[in-house]
C-alpha cells in the first residue's frame, strides 16, 4: 500500500507536467477559439443578464416546443457558465487539480496492481495502460462532437491531452511501482 501511494504521487507529478504542457502553455491555443475584446465584453454582458447561476446550459432549451424549433434553426450553444469568475492562474485550481490527478493515478495503480500477478512484463502492462487510456479518453471526449455536434478541434485536443496524461501516469506506475515479474 505505501509503495502504491508513492507510485500514485509520482504518476500524478508526471500527469501534472504533461497536463501543464497541454493546458498551460501556448499549445493550448490549438484547442480554443476566441473573439476580440469588444465581442467578448458583449457576450459576457449578455451571459450575465440572461443566465442566473453557475451551471451548464443548453441554449435554446430543446425541452420546449419553441426551443425545439429554435434549436433546429440554430445557432445552438452548450454553455459551461461560472457566474462568479476566477483568476486565470489559480493556486487553488492547481492544488485541486493535483489532488484530482493523484486520486486518478491511485485508482489506475490499484487496477494495475490487480492484474500484476498475471501480466508480469512491462511491455504487456504498458500496452494495457495505452489501450485503456485511449479507450477512456475516446469515450469521454470524442462522443461530444458526435452526439452534441460540438467542434472536433477541442474534442480531439482534449482526447490527445487526457490520453497522454493517463498513459504517462500509468507507465510510471507500471514501470517502477508494481511487483517485479518472477524470475524463471
Amino acid at each position: 500500500m505505501p509503495r502504491m501511494l508513492i507510485g500514485a504521487l509520482a504518476a500524478a507529478v508526471a500527469m501534472f507536467i504533461t497536463g501543464f504542457i497541454f493546458f498551460a502553455s501556448p499549445l493550448s491555443l490549438i484547442a480554443f477559439r476566441t473573439v476580440d475584446d469588444t465581442r467578448s465584453a458583449s457576450v459576457q454582458a449578455a451571459l450575465a443578464q440572461n443566465i442566473p447561476a453557475t451551471g451548464t446550459y443548453v441554449v435554446p432549451n430543446p425541452g420546449t416546443r419553441a426551443g425545439t424549433v429554435l434549436y433546429g434553426k440554430g445557432p445552438v450553444a452548450t454553455v459551461h457558465y461560472n457566474a462568479m469568475g476566477f483568476p486565470v492562474a489559480s493556486t487553488s485550481a492547481v492544488v485541486s487539480g493535483f489532488i484530482h490527478e493523484s486520486i486518478v493515478a491511485l485508482i489506475l495503480g490499484f487496477a494495475l496492481l490487480g492484474i500484476s500477478g498475471r501480466v508480469t512484463d512491462f511491455a504487456s502492462r504498458g500496452r494495457i495502460v495505452v489501450l485503456f487510456s485511449v479507450a477512456a479518453s475516446g469515450l469521454i471526449h470524442l462522443g461530444a462532437p458526435i452526439w452534441m455536434r460540438f467542434d472536433w478541434t477541442y474534442a480531439i485536443y482534449s482526447f490527445v491531452a487526457d490520453a497522454a496524461m493517463l498513459i504517462v501516469g500509468g507507465l510510471v506506475i507500471a514501470r517502477w511501482f508494481l511487483p517485479k515479474a518472477p524470475q524463471v
